[in-house]
């Protein structure tokens, strides 16, 4: 329940939108900047999976658990530790000397950065009450997602041309210093009406099954599949899974209430959000190899070629808001599975050393266009529906899938990658051909599931849910 009243909505959403901001920003850059990480510090592809697959999966460890405690401590003392950590993390990764203290340097980002995005998320939520003023709030908060993509490879390839990759690293310093005052001055504090109990079992079985899998896609085309190390990761990456589906529905107050599940458009949403983010991991990882390896551009150029998709995702992310508000969830989806389908199929039909440069940009639109559009239903199924005292722990829910997403897109298709030889452009464009047309089959995947989840059958389940949800809220706990 909120401890106060915000005078100005508005601007809570604003500073809200300053975490994304930094957060999206420093994803993009660093995309931007792989290249130049991996000749500065002499690193594998592999390498370079684990600089961005060990902010991600750290991120999507924690994040159900930030949201959770959020919701307990207090949504506004928790973003604040997570500004701090996230700002001083930043830091320390501009002064890595090695791979090993840049990833070290990038989970600790990742822990401030957990206590970010889906905090912020629940601040919003419980700001806007209005079904359809949230609606446009989350579009605003989607559109920084696309700035962030415009300013990024621009500001990123500027960055590492002129000054260097570590340069990268200083941009969230100032924005999250500023955001940290902004916070302090003008959010009030809210937390939920009663006190969710901790789940260390819940997140260590959550980062354990993680950790495996990622582990396990990320080291196979060099150990092999059948190698045992690999095997067991995956076969601990199972029992993780399976432990989590006997462990959670026990627990009075669980890490992930599978309850939410029940309602058929919240587990789209979350679907919806893993195979997206597979997509825009896959996308930016091989775009900025392709870009800066194979045609020779300097990471500025780069950036300016990746320009297109950000600025059709900064155009369609409020659009869809809109369309969200005024029609539902399922128009703008079925436009973002369409779009991203129709990119990635086209690249994979044409991809070659010497791709035309309108191929390109028509490829790059569409997939801006696709990815701006799918944001904002994500988001707004995923919290509308469910209490205001559980808001934190859902919208966690919904930003831990894009996490998991992204991971698990840079790990795929990474390890794709790194098993074409780097120096022959050929093995590099065939799997690079693969590698569309695993991102023409996301596309797929989310024209097929916001087809199903978002018509009558799917609001019959949602309004269910809701019932079965408030009815087990008045019995009895099982256990503590």
């Amino acid at each position: 329940m909120p401890d106060a009243l915000p005078r100005r909505p508005w601007l809570v959403l604003a500073i809200c939108c300053m975490s994304l901001l930094i957060v999206s920003l420093d994803n993009t850059i660093l995309n931007v900047a792989l290249p130049s990480i991996q000749r500065d510090l002499d690193t594998s592809v592999s390498g370079l999976q684990w600089t961005v697959d060990a902010y991600t999966l750290v991120l999507a460890s924690l994040l159900m658990l930030s949201g959770s405690t959020a919701d307990r401590l207090g949504r506004r003392r928790v973003f604040q530790v997570g500004l701090v950590v996230f700002t001083a993390a930043s830091l320390l990764c501009s002064l890595a000397p090695g791979l090993g203290w840049l990833v070290v340097a990038r989970i600790l980002q990742a822990v401030g950065g957990s206590m970010l995005n889906p905090v912020a998320m629940s601040i919003i939520t419980n700001t806007f009450t209005d079904a359809r003023q949230r609606a446009r709030a989350i579009g605003a908060w989607s559109g920084v997602v696309g700035i962030s993509m415009a300013a990024g490879p621009i500001v990123g390839g500027a960055l590492v041309e002129s000054v260097g990759w570590r340069s990268i690293f200083w941009l969230n310093v100032p924005i999250g210093l500023a955001a940290l005052f902004l916070t302090r001055r003008y959010v009030p504090e809210s937390r939920a009406a009663r006190a969710r109990r901790a789940d260390p079992v819940g997140q260590l079985l959550i980062a354990v099954l993680l950790a495996a899998l990622t582990y396990a896609i990320i080291e196979s085309p060099h150990l092999g599949w059948a190698s045992p190390l690999v095997v067991g990761c995956a076969a601990a990456a199972l029992c993780a899974l399976l432990g989590l589906l006997w462990y959670e529905p026990r627990r009075t107050d669980p890490l992930i209430d599978l309850r939410f599940f029940r309602s058929a458009p919240f587990s789209g949403a979350v679907a919806i959000a893993v195979v997206v983010f597979a997509a825009l991991g896959g996308f930016l990882f091989v775009s900025s190899l392709y870009l800066q390896d194979v045609r020779r551009y300097d990471a500025l150029h780069a950036g300016l070629f990746m320009l297109p998709m950000a600025v059709m995702a900064m155009l369609a992310a409020p659009l869809s808001g809109r369309l969200v508000a005024s029609r539902g969830p399922r128009t703008p989806l079925l436009l973002a599975g369409a779009a991203l389908c129709a990119s990635a199929v086209l690249q994979a039909l044409t991809y070659s050393e010497r791709l035309p440069v309108a191929v390109l940009v028509v490829a790059y639109l569409l997939f801006g266009a696709g990815f701006g559009l799918v944001n904002a239903p994500i988001t707004h199924t995923a919290v509308s529906g469910m209490p205001r005292e559980q808001a934190g722990v859902a919208a966690a829910v919904a930003s831990t899938s894009r996490q998991i997403g992204q991971t698990f897109g840079v790990a795929v298709i990474g390890a794709l990658m790194a098993g074409a030889a780097r120096t022959d452009t050929a093995a590099f464009i065939d799997a690079g051909r693969t590698a569309w047309w695993i991102v023409a089959g996301c596309g797929a995947a989310v024209l097929i599931m916001g087809t199903l989840t978002t018509g009558r059958w799917g609001r019959a389940t949602a309004r269910r849910t809701a019932r079965q949800f408030a009815a087990e809220e008045t019995k009895e706990p099982l256990n503590a």
